[in-house]
């Protein structure tokens, strides 16, 4: 059986481990505000909702907003979920078609308020969503005031890999071990719910191992002959021509990036070089890349690197305030990570949310 340990993946930053800090003290401390991609129509079979909550997780508050409305649960729609020990904002929608609408009022409570009510044509559906914007307070700073600020303008100027941070892969990493029980002793899950979580950790934990030596390389930035390229803000992919002088340019721009394999069906996307040090990295995981396939799931794309938006700092004290934006599928915590240490405190009591801090 492999052993999961996500501090063997690489940083691009060996200073972030000289200092240190925690976060989630409170769950004030960490905000996540979630922002559509469209504008609401304002008319329509379908309910949106924009609720803050804290210390609750989406799933769970999904339930609620059926039960209240008197609806089935497959009437509730929402773009993804959102971190338990935080206090976030999200759209859900509720399909109302043939339903009184309820008093929305009534529905507040100590952990949960609804900020705005609108009204629109279709679901929100999972994925659908412009990205997020972060606000989050670090607490117990360690390490010299400069050396945090060297990291901080290195993240702002040069963004971090983009890995699938630890939350991708469930409590203790317990999804890759259940794909491991799959992919090499054919312990299929039941339950589908459960297969598509442990299918996306499984080539999540792939792509991560990907991006992992091509930091150790110092080549995560940089094109390789036959890297697939992805445009920035886009899932759109293309293989450069080797001929094509723009590229090291529009890489050093973050108009394109350069990518990883998302596991699955179908020829590997990647050529030449690249495909080599994939294959390399990869070559002991022919189980799973097997089991990746049997599923279903087809080959795609990640770009390798991240750099967050409007990513700015404040010194509050001895605390820092940090406030970013970033697209779907990507992870504040694999931000932290090239720049300190990160203790998670993530309080587990019952705490009720102050919403006017």
């Amino acid at each position: 059986m492999a052993e999961f340990d996500f501090n063997q993946l690489a940083r691009a930053n060996a200073d972030a481990a000289l200092c240190r800090a925690s976060i989630r003290q409170q769950p004030t401390h960490f905000r996540v505000d979630e922002h559509l991609p469209f504008e609401l129509a304002g008319e329509g079979g379908h309910t949106f909702l924009l609720i803050e909550k804290a210390s609750s997780n989406t799933d769970w508050l999904a339930g609620q907003l059926a039960r209240f409305a008197g609806v089935d649960s497959v009437a509730v729609g929402y773009a993804g979920l959102k971190d338990r020990h935080a206090v976030t904002t999200q759209w859900f929608s509720i399909k109302l078609e043939g339903h009184d609408e309820p008093d929305w009022d009534q529905f507040n409570a100590d952990n949960y308020r609804i900020l705005k009510r609108s009204k629109h044509t279709k679901k929100l559906k999972r994925g659908v969503l412009a990205g997020n914007q972060f606000s989050l307070l670090l607490t117990d700073i360690e390490g010299d005031t400069a050396r945090w600020e060297q990291n901080l303008e290195r993240i702002k100027s040069f963004g971090v890999p983009n890995y699938f941070a630890q939350q991708r892969f469930g409590h203790s990493l317990n999804n890759l071990q259940r794909a491991q029980q799959w992919f090499e002793q054919a312990l299929k899950p039941k339950k589908s719910q459960q297969r598509k979580m442990i299918l996306s950790a499984g080539r999540s934990w792939l792509f991560n191992l990907v991006v992992s030596e091509r930091v150790r390389l110092n080549n995560w930035q940089q094109w390789l002959a036959g890297d697939m390229m992805q445009l920035d803000g886009s899932g759109s992919v293309f293989l450069p021509g080797s001929n094509d002088d723009g590229v090291e340019k529009r890489l050093n721009d973050f108009d394109i990036h350069p990518t990883g394999p998302l596991w699955g069906r179908g020829r590997p996307l990647s050529q030449q070089r690249a495909l080599a040090l994939e294959e390399q990295v990869l070559a002991d995981w022919q189980d799973w890349q097997q089991g990746l396939e049997q599923a279903g799931l087809k080959q795609e794309r990640r770009s390798l690197r991240l750099r967050p938006q409007q990513f700015s700092w404040l010194w509050q004290g001895e605390d820092l305030l940090l406030s970013f934006f970033l697209p779907p599928g990507s992870y504040a915590t694999a931000v932290l990570r090239e720049l300190a240490d990160i203790t998670d405190v993530s309080l587990r009591n019952s705490v009720k949310p102050d919403f006017s801090q």
